[in-house]
């Protein structure tokens, strides 16, 4: 089965709203509720079409997350939770870009790792860590782990995506040539990302974006 991972760059505060607000939403953030309660009914019957049950529908999952709490204790509670979480995010980030598609992107990232880690790229840069991070950011609520892994929710502070760029390339003939392509994918993407950043942070005052939201489908 084929996994792709879709990227997007959100403030954490404008999701963080969501997250227990009991209510506490202006007309425009009501306004984005509305359509996020759409897309979980659709999720939903995208599911139920294909005969999925995660023990908790993802509108329900969406209202917990929205009420501040992930109380199921379904097994596969996890998988709702990430999607719904996932709908909140994308609902407050730019319009998500499409990285690659992997057969096994665990395998792929965990790989690369160890690669980069004996060639002195930092713990704190290497790519599984972000794509599969053990918990969300700062104030997010920890999320049941899905059963199967996915979806699955990385994140990188966009002020280490340059950091990260710079040490992928530096090391980047020294990788096997099956992993090379991936990596310069993620390098690419990391750079123009670290580009649209620095250029809106300088240049426009309304602009808050400080992170770079991966989702793992």
């Amino acid at each position: 089965m084929s996994h792709n991972i879709w990227y997007s760059t959100a403030d954490k505060a404008d999701v963080l709203a969501f997250l227990g607000s009991r209510g506490n939403l202006d007309d425009n953030q009501q306004h984005r509720l509305a359509d996020m309660r759409t897309r979980a009914r659709a999720y939903q019957g995208e599911l139920m079409r294909q005969d999925i049950d995660w023990g908790i529908p993802v509108p329900e999952a969406l209202e917990h997350l929205l009420a501040g709490h992930t109380d199921s204790d379904s097994e596969y509670a996890g998988a709702a939770y990430h999607a719904a979480m996932q709908i909140i995010i994308d609902h407050n980030a730019s319009d998500p870009g499409h990285l690659g598609t992997y057969s096994k992107p665990a395998t792929f990232f965990s790989h690369v790792d160890e690669v980069m880690r004996n060639l002195g790229v930092p713990a704190d840069l290497l790519p599984y860590g972000f794509f599969y991070p053990t918990s969300l950011p700062a104030g997010f609520p920890r999320l049941p782990h899905p059963a199967d892994v996915y979806p699955a929710i990385g994140y990188l502070p966009l002020e280490k995506a340059k950091p990260a760029a710079d040490a992928y390339r530096a090391v980047l003939g020294q990788l096997d040539p099956s992993t090379r392509y991936g990596i310069q994918e993620l390098i690419d993407m990391l750079e123009n990302e670290h580009e649209n950043w620095t250029y809106a942070t300088e240049k426009l005052d309304w602009y808050t974006q400080d992170t770079l939201f991966l989702a793992l489908t």
